[in-house]
């Protein structure tokens, strides 16, 4: 058997993982980033300012949020339950020793401390939990898209043929929801008026670098005799493209309906699509082709898996326009923040309740089909994680408030209100974003097409130079630290110069 063939199988005919292994793996990202925030915090109480050192800032970052990531998905996948619980000990102790050796009056009790808190105001322009939700789904990605080809990545966490829960999966469908997240349609202002189309007129203009990068990609790996799991997208079809039509898609769709009813409109088309898969044969199609022996001749049939899973990607994509619209809904408060968490945390246990009666009844989660079941699972995982960061974030404000001049960058700015300072020496130090720090968040959030693409080409650099597939784990290790530290290091320096790559 060929290398080609042989990479082919290593990653084919694979059933996933339990929802819950999905959860604990996807709660590592919050906890890396609560811990290199008190870490920050730690650092400018002991030595009376921030962290200022590019260099340090850059290797902290790597090292804490970064880092923890490549060892959880290969060498401690097997004790993956105990590393958030390590973790949060970790932070756990940083937070204690933060808190006992602030500065404050001796009848300043904790619960007085967190009434304060409460009426903190926040920066209303700015909600840090979206950046870091896009960022970290595109860090993630780009580590599992190499390490998926070394034998230290559990088969368990990669795509799965047809049915079935892997780390991978969800990575696809979150891919897309962060898109939707900050899509024109959300980022634009509600009192602000456009004519009808014209976001499709400039989704047609900002597409084309996808459909670029697309046709790169297809002529690349065909030239290349690349290996390629052809039941993933088909034979010419790849992500860029799935990712190009959704977005012009959502566009005509957000240009019909009203945008505050797009969750109206992704259950109708995850609902009506799996009502014709049960149906009809279409279903048979995508699974086993035309003539039911897998072939794959003409475009259509080729590319089925691509083509018809446009129309589950389209239903998350509608209902994170949703949940987008909703977030950057003016809160400026503590108190408004943690009441949307528990709302939001609230619609996450309503969706897992669907999930459970969808795989039960309905069809379990397929990937490969997108079916309702996928789009639950896709919205419910997504949606926590945002949970997570949202809570990681007030947790950070609060802790900073412990420490006169702290700071840590992506995390929310504080307004803070002049008689608390006065009677309970709460200190914040608002944060410039983009300022004097070095932080691995702002340098990816700012390239992060180039980045995402920049990994693929690692990717396949590396697949032909390493036979990844006979690799030893150290050498496997080493190869996925120094690829992502290259592809962080080349954004650190473009966010130094402020150089950022616009395609549109």
């Amino acid at each position: 058997m060929s290398q080609k063939h042989l990479k082919e199988a290593f990653i084919s005919d694979l059933n996933g993982t339990s929802l819950l292994e999905i959860s604990v793996g996807l709660s590592l990202a919050p906890l890396c980033l609560l811990s290199r925030g008190l870490l920050l915090i730690l650092y400018c109480q002991h030595y009376g300012k921030p962290l200022s050192s590019r260099t340090y800032s850059l290797l902290l970052d790597f090292l804490v949020l970064v880092s923890p990531l490549v060892f959880s998905c290969t060498v401690l996948s097997p004790i993956i339950f105990f590393i958030p619980i390590i973790i949060a000990a970790f932070c756990a102790g940083i937070f204690s020793k933060i808190y006992s050796q602030r500065k404050h009056e001796p009848r300043v009790g904790f619960r007085q401390i967190v009434k304060d808190f409460q009426r903190m105001s926040l920066d209303p322009e700015y909600i840090p939990a979206i950046t870091v939700f896009r960022v970290y789904i595109n860090v993630l990605t780009s580590i599992s898209i190499l390490a998926v080809d070394f034998p230290q990545y559990p088969r368990r966490y990669a795509k799965t043929e047809t049915y079935g829960t892997g780390i991978m999966d969800f990575g696809v469908g979150a891919f897309i929801f962060g898109n939707a997240l900050v899509c024109p349609e959300v980022r634009q202002k509600s009192h602000v008026t456009q004519p009808k189309f014209s976001s499709v007129a400039r989704q047609f203009s900002s597409i084309w670098p996808l459909i670029f990068l697309g046709v790169g990609r297809l002529l690349s790996v065909k030239s290349i005799d690349y290996h390629e799991h052809t039941s993933e997208y088909g034979v010419h079809w790849n992500f860029f493209f799935t990712l190009a039509f959704v977005r012009l898609a959502a566009s005509l769709l957000l240009s019909v309906f009203p945008k505050n009813n797009s969750w109206i409109v992704a259950v109708n088309l995850a609902v009506l699509y799996q009502l014709i898969l049960n149906t009809t044969s279409l279903k048979m199609f995508i699974l086993h082709g035309s003539d039911g022996r897998d072939t794959r001749v003409g475009f259509l049939n080729a590319n089925r898996e691509g083509l018809l899973s446009l129309f589950g990607y389209l239903a998350i994509y509608m209902a994170s326009v949703q949940v987008g619209l909703w977030l950057v809904k003016c809160r400026s408060s503590v108190r408004g923040w943690a009441e949307a968490a528990g709302l939001l945390l609230l619609t996450v246990l309503v969706l897992f309740l669907f999930l459970h009666v969808s795989q039960a009844h309905v069809e379990p989660v397929s990937r490969r089909l997108a079916n309702l079941s996928y789009c639950i699972w896709v919205v419910a995982h997504c949606l926590t994680l945002l949970i997570c960061f949202v809570v990681t974030d007030l947790t950070l404000v609060f802790t900073k408030l412990l420490v006169k001049g702290s700071s840590v960058p992506c995390c929310w700015d504080v307004v803070q209100p002049p008689s608390a300072s006065k009677k309970h020496e709460l200190e914040a130090v608002p944060v410039r974003r983009g300022g004097k720090h070095m932080c691995l968040i702002s340098a990816i959030n700012k390239n992060q097409l180039l980045f995402f693409l920049l990994a693929n080409v690692m990717t396949g650099a590396a697949n032909i130079l390493i036979d990844t597939i006979h690799s030893k784990t150290a050498f496997t290790l080493s190869v996925l630290h120094l690829y992502m530290f290259f592809n962080c290091l080349v954004m650190c320096i473009m966010h130094a110069k402020n150089i950022v790559f616009k395609f549109w």
